[in-house]
């Protein structure tokens, strides 16, 4: 048995072709291209039937069998797919299993498809049998800190590349969709005449024609306006904007105030300190009316909310995390909707 990583299996095949091969994992869209990427490589081999058996809770595991001992009248090979969607093949799945292994035919690989598999199962002798023979590709989940790194090998793939500030966008909006990573990928090259995406192209792409937009949103925030910043929140979630691409926003506009403000505090001047922190020239007047509303340890606070909001979303912290985005804003906006106290106290729940 040969245990593999998802990016281990282009080469792996490369070298030579299992009889059997087993897919785990939960991760749709890596599952579904770990499959794709075994019947390519059959089907360059000769592989030119492909049968997919689904083991739900009417199957027949005796057709199983059959389908894999039967001569094709053109002596064609062939693929047979089963997917196992709970994992669990029962005592007549694993006995058919242990059959199939027990006597492989020359001309059929089998993929089998399975779910992220536990220890008690992989510890079955349904699976020993089937890892006896096979190449089990396991596929785990992107997690948060490594999404970043993986939508840019895909970028990459794309012929695309994208600014910091991009990339973070992106992240915020899929919310670990894999899916949604790949279809706002591909959106990208049709919006795009360059190959580094900046942060504008990026918005417009994530944004699609939604009525509301986050820039929006902050742009309100800094020039004080509470009635069109509140409407604009509501607006966002009424369209089902994900929380995590709002608090990323507003986020990186406290971050960069506060930058702002240490720079302006140790003598460089509001230009040459929105020059070296790439504001533009468009957003320097909202930019300097909050900055005159706000000193530096207020922005320091609105650090801690961000974090505050950032555990809400994660589920380390409670709360409803549109109403602690509501405050986050009012509060870049200059209106406190909370006395300093219950702020403190919502904070270190």
């Amino acid at each position: 048995m040969a245990k593999l990583k998802s990016e281990q299996l282009q080469a792996a095949l490369s070298r030579a072709l299992r009889p059997i091969y087993v897919v785990c994992g939960d991760e749709t869209l890596l599952v579904h291209e770990a499959c794709a990427a075994i019947r390519r490589a059959a089907k360059q081999q000769g592989y030119s039937q492909h049968e997919v058996h689904h083991a739900d809770a009417g199957f027949s595991w005796d057709n199983l069998l059959m389908s894999a001992n039967a001569m094709s009248l053109f002596a064609e090979k062939k693929i047979l797919e089963l997917r196992i969607k709970n994992g669990k093949p029962g005592d007549a799945g694993g006995k058919a299993l242990r059959a199939y292994c027990e006597h492989i035919p020359d001309d059929t690989l089998l993929l089998v498809v399975l779910p992220k598999i536990d220890k008690r199962s992989e510890n079955s002798a349904w699976f020993k049998a089937l890892a006896g023979s096979a190449d089990v590709v396991t596929i785990w989940p992107v997690g948060a800190q490594q999404l970043p790194r993986w939508i840019e090998q895909r970028l990459h793939q794309a012929g695309l590349s994208a600014e910091p500030e991009a990339l973070a966008l992106l992240c915020a909006k899929i919310e670990g969709n894999l899916l949604a990573a790949v279809q706002e990928i591909e959106k990208l090259k049709l919006l795009s005449d360059k190959s580094l995406i900046d942060t504008a192209t990026m918005a417009e792409a994530v944004m699609d024609s939604a009525r509301y937009s986050i820039f929006d949103l902050v742009d309100k925030a800094l020039g004080g306006d509470a009635q069109g910043c509140t409407s604009c929140l509501n607006g966002l979630k009424a369209e089902g904007n994900a929380p995590p691409m709002v608090l990323w926003a507003l986020a990186n506009q406290v971050r960069t105030l506060a930058q702002l403000k240490e720079s302006c505090d140790a003598g460089r001047s509001f230009e040459a300190s929105c020059k070296q922190l790439r504001i533009w020239q468009n957003k320097q007047a909202l930019t300097r009316k909050a900055l005159e509303r706000k000193r530096a340890g207020e922005l320091q606070w609105l650090l801690r909310k961000c974090a505050h909001a950032d555990k809400v979303i994660k589920g380390l912290a409670s709360g409803d995390i549109w109403s602690v985005l509501l405050d986050i804003s009012l509060d870049l906006c200059g209106v406190q909707a909370l006395n300093k106290r219950t702020q403190k106290q919502l904070l270190t729940i």
